[in-house]
């Protein structure tokens, strides 16, 4: 993902809450709030792993990539990440 100019993921949340807003009135799993069927919506939508080569120790990235872990509920969850290293 572009992570060098801060705009292209406000640009790319924006359009994905356009997208699945969460007052969708065509919703029936509400049952943890207005944001519980997008979130499974953006989930399935967006990636759930990615795979990095390593080389002398550093990821490598390219000049404008980045990675960052994208919450798709409103409030604040615990989150886990697994880390497998290859090689």
């Amino acid at each position: 993902m572009e992570n060098a100019d801060p705009s292209a993921r406000r640009d790319l949340v924006a359009w994905l809450d356009r997208l699945v807003p969460p007052d969708d009135p065509h919703f029936e799993h509400t049952l943890e709030g207005p944001d519980d069927m997008p979130s499974h919506i953006k989930m399935a939508l967006t990636r759930t792993s990615e795979s990095v080569p390593f080389a002398d120790g550093r990821l490598q990235l390219g000049t404008w990539q980045g990675i960052f872990l994208w919450e798709h509920r409103h409030a604040p969850h615990a989150r886990t990440l697994i880390v497998t290293v290859l090689g």
